[in-house]
């Protein structure tokens, strides 16, 4: 099952991902428009959803997307995540998933955007495999721990490193959090659609060129083993966001670093899900 934000408005998409019907108008009422909400009654929605008869699809745009879980209580992120992306970065394989922060809902956006570079800054592409979550998970085991999620979906954790690493105590959420720098999407798809959730491919280019490729079987601790950890210390709520970490390849672990110039694209992609498409532009001029 895929579901999106439409303008707004919580859909189901058709299988090949062109069509959509309005969850609202489909079930009479009984569930409303608000993307949000519906990871609050997960189970009763996707119980319902089975059913649905999708042959009433009607077409949309993929620019009219939004970010399939757009205002969550918590959006909790994940560094050096995968073992090469830490060397290139420069650290050892972490034991625990310490590196823990968070970017700001304000920054989440949909599939197909266009992102003003801040003046001065330096900005970096990750991306990511993003869980949603669409049950309360509290000090859960591991081998339950995907009975928790939503759904899995595409993201950007776009970082700009000069800010994420200023001053004598760096702290990442700013430099994460700017305006359009964390786009999701194109929708959610719930886990039972991939024969192994644990084992897709991930990646993205800039203007055509292939610059991070890697596979989802490489996190050092998978989407189960992060849900346990992190649901060790804090409860993760219906409708919370995880990104899971990005592979290597980003910009500050080239040499000599490279980073998103205005007129870039960039494309991201997880298999099963789909791609995201960010445009870069001067500041001012979006």
């Amino acid at each position: 099952m895929r579901i999106a934000n439409l303008l707004g408005r919580l859909v189901l998409v058709a299988p090949e991902g062109a069509r959509a019907i309005d969850v609202e108008r489909a079930s009479g009422g009984r569930f409303g428009p608000d993307v949000q909400a519906i990871y609050g009654r997960w189970a009763e929605f996707t119980a319902w959803a089975e059913s649905v008869d999708l042959s009433a699809a009607v077409p949309f745009a993929v620019e009219n997307l939004g970010a399939p879980a757009p205002a969550p209580g918590q959006l909790l992120a994940i560094g050096l995540n995968y073992a090469d992306h830490a060397a290139e970065s420069g650290f050892a394989v972490p034991d625990a998933p310490t590196v823990l922060f968070t970017k700001w809902a304000s920054c989440l956006t949909g599939p197909v955007t266009t992102v003003e570079l801040p003046d001065g800054g330096n900005t970096d592409w990750e991306v990511e495999l993003v869980v949603v979550l669409g049950k309360r998970a509290w000090r859960i085991e591991e081998d339950k721990a995907w009975d928790h999620v939503a759904g899995l979906t595409v993201g950007q954790d776009l970082s700009e490193r000069i800010t994420q690493t200023a001053g004598p105590s760096p702290q990442f959420s700013l430099g994460k959090s700017l305006p359009g720098f964390g786009p999701m999407g194109p929708w959610l798809v719930t886990h039972d659609e991939f024969a192994d959730p644990d084992d897709l491919e991930i990646g993205c280019a800039i203007n055509g060129e292939t610059v991070q490729k890697g596979r989802t079987r490489d996190l050092i601790f998978s989407v189960s083993s992060m849900i346990t950890k992190v649901s060790a210390r804090l409860p993760l709520m219906p409708g919370d966001v995880l990104f899971t970490g990005t592979p290597a390849g980003v910009g500050a672990g080239r040499k000599p670093p490279r980073f998103i110039r205005p007129g870039d694209e960039l494309v991201s992609y997880v298999s099963g899900i789909g791609e995201l498409r960010q445009r870069f532009v001067a500041a001012h001029s979006a």
